[in-house]
């Protein structure tokens, strides 16, 4: 039996649908309002607000599949398992049922011949074991045992598998996860688990359990109100469930490797294998980061999105290709996609033309490179000529320039110095390479920071500062202006919104004085929960309109006249009232990225 990704991902929201849980449209890949990360990098980030204070307009069971991108494993892409982009079907639990129910849906939908119909004599489950600080859940295995899971296939696994907790202090908890049996034996043997047979194994299912709040102290407290939070991800259940290593031979990559192959004239084996998985994968989460507001840009995931261009390019020039055809090739992405995410045939023209675009600009750029390459070993034959000293190794800091100025990999480097029979000092290279991947891994990593960087009143306030910001944009530029993306901490905000040339002083001047004239009125803020349409219709702000549920929460600031000096949808935290802001101060505005200008603002005591 053949495994489709459509239809696994389509089962799923039926199952948890049927379960009465509110089936919710996937969030952009790009977070809102969370300085932390650059993308959503799990399923459960643009939850986070319903994780700690809010009630969801659609209820307590939620499921999605979330759109997903992680980039810090970047250079081992090509490989059987890893991916930049990735789908994460999820559901979740807001106060509502917890464990025997969240592992009662897990078995069924995996094992019920209504659903995904799996052997169950291949699944083996993982429990938390205990430390010093929290017990051993023996609820989850007695839970386990009575669905019918063999005792034998119930592994107890220590903290570092099997605990998840967001920060220092937070709710956290004891997960338990779901394996599936991937060894050549059709059945693995009786005293086979994930404990004694790990690499035989394959993790399809993790389900969080928020059981405790930890202090300060270290101490857990039993909370009172508990989350369940469960992810599968899409690509591996579908490899695993059509007994598949890789993820790129299923529905998932087929028809986008093929585009490949036609495109650079090369078919795809053993020799080519590596390269054009590499083209497939950034290929993919470049058409869906573009779909999602994001374009080429040195700054930000801008960067993020053209490295990715630019290493799929550098794949097919290795295969002796040079010409445009990613561009062509994100046609087959979306076609694959669209389905599951329709806005992304609504920006078809932009994200072929902006991949286009991106791909002429480095073609250039790859010229250039070369030239300078061409004048590094010019340098060495004018060094001998002057001193008759041999200079046969390039140094690691030429090469690192290389890379990191020009974005070329060391391996490239090293294939232009062997035909001019020079070497590379790699050795240091990859010191320094090391170092840099290291920084780049830390600011990349997601440091789980509440909803917006903290839930304090000074960032509650510049939260809401950027709804009146946008509004008096709209006002006095023009109303086709959206947001593009807000970084709000405590001390200041970044807004960053749509508009393609310069805002001029006096425009910001009234801006500013519309925020002030709305603090000063003291007005409050009111939420009403409307149908999407019914929101749409009535002229209500928004921004990223697809990542939201069809039932939304409207934030509107009102004065008591009911002067509205903002309407918008959003999520919230918001001030009840105006009381706790204080004057608004724009402090510069500059350009962001293509079409895209950025504001940065802070509320200062008069």
């Amino acid at each position: 039996m053949q495994y489709l990704s459509a239809d696994i991902r389509q089962k799923y929201l039926d199952f948890f649908h049927s379960k009465w849980h509110a089936v919710i449209p996937s969030a952009p890949v790009v977070p809102e309002n969370d300085p932390t990360v650059l993308f959503n990098t799990a399923g459960m980030q643009p939850l986070v607000p319903y994780l700690l204070w809010e009630s969801h307009p659609l209820g307590r069971r939620l499921a999605d599949s979330q759109k997903c991108i992680r980039t810090w494993d970047i250079e081992e892409v090509g490989d059987n398992s890893h991916l930049t982009f990735f789908e994460m079907l999820w559901n979740w639990s807001l106060w509502d049922y917890f464990k025997k129910e969240s592992i009662a849906y897990s078995w069924e939908f995996l094992t019920s011949k209504d659903w995904l119909a799996l052997d169950p004599r291949k699944i083996a489950v993982t429990v938390f074991e205990w430390d010093n600080d929290a017990p051993r859940d023996e609820e989850s295995a007695t839970i386990w045992a009575s669905v019918g899971m063999p005792k034998t296939r119930i592994s107890y696994l220590p903290k570092k598998d099997n605990w998840w907790a967001a920060g220092d202090t937070w709710p956290c908890g004891p997960d338990t996860e779901i394996f599936y049996w991937v060894w050549t034996s059709e059945f693995p043997p009786e005293w086979s688990n994930v404990w004694n047979d790990e690499k035989n194994w394959m993790e399809i299912w993790n389900n969080v359990f928020m059981e405790f709040n930890k202090l300060p102290d270290g101490s857990l407290v039993k909370l009172p109100a508990q989350n369940v939070d469960t992810g599968m991800w899409l690509e591996r259940i579908t490899a695993t469930l059509n007994g598949e290593k890789t993820v790129y031979n299923t529905d998932i990559f087929s028809e986008i490797i093929s585009s490949i192959s036609k495109e650079i004239w090369v078919s795809y084996n053993d020799e080519t294998m590596r390269s054009i998985r590499i083209i497939a994968d950034h290929s993919r989460t470049s058409t869906v980061m573009i779909s999602d507001g994001v374009i080429p840009a040195n700054v930000d995931q801008g960067y993020v999105l053209r490295r990715l261009i630019r290493i799929a390019i550098r794949q097919a020039y290795k295969l002796w290709f040079k010409g445009e055809f990613l561009s062509i090739v994100s046609n087959t992405v979306i076609d694959k996609l669209w389905v599951a995410y329709p806005h992304m045939i609504e920006k078809r023209e932009e994200i072929v033309s902006e991949i286009l675009r991106e791909e002429k600009q480095f073609w250039e750029t790859l010229e250039k490179w070369l030239k300078e390459f061409d004048k590094l070993v010019f340098g060495f034959k004018i060094a001998f000529e002057r001193t008759g000293q041999v200079v046969d190794t390039i140094s690691w800091e030429k090469a690192f320039k290389l890379y990191d100025t020009y974005g070329f990999p060391l391996e490239m480097t090293v294939e232009l110095a062997n035909e001019a029979n020079l070497k590379v000092d790699s050795d240091w290279f990859k010191k320094a390479y090391l170092e840099h991947q290291e920084k780049s891994r830390t600011a990349s990593a997601w440091k789980f920071k509440w909803w917006l960087s903290d839930s304090s009143d000074e960032t509650t306030a510049l939260h809401s500062a950027t709804h009146l910001l946008l509004a008096g944009l709209r006002k006095y530029l023009w109303d086709n202006v959206h947001q593009k993306w807000s970084n709000i901490t405590a001390e200041r905000l970044r807004f960053d919104f749509s508009n393609d040339e310069k805002v001029e002083k006096d425009i910001l001047d009234k801006v500013e004085a519309y925020v002030n004239d709305a603090i000063s009125a003291g007005f409050e803020t009111i939420m009403t929960n409307m149908d999407k349409e019914e929101a749409r219709a009535s002229g209500v702000e928004w921004s990223f309109w697809e990542k939201y549920p069809e039932i939304v929460k409207v934030y509107s600031m009102v004065w008591t006249n009911w002067t509205v000096y903002s309407k918008e949808l959003c999520w919230g935290p918001h001030v009840e009232n105006s009381k706790i802001m204080w004057k608004f101060k724009i402090q510069k505005e500059e350009a962001s990225s293509r079409w895209v200008r950025r504001i940065k603002a802070v509320l200062i005591k008069d």
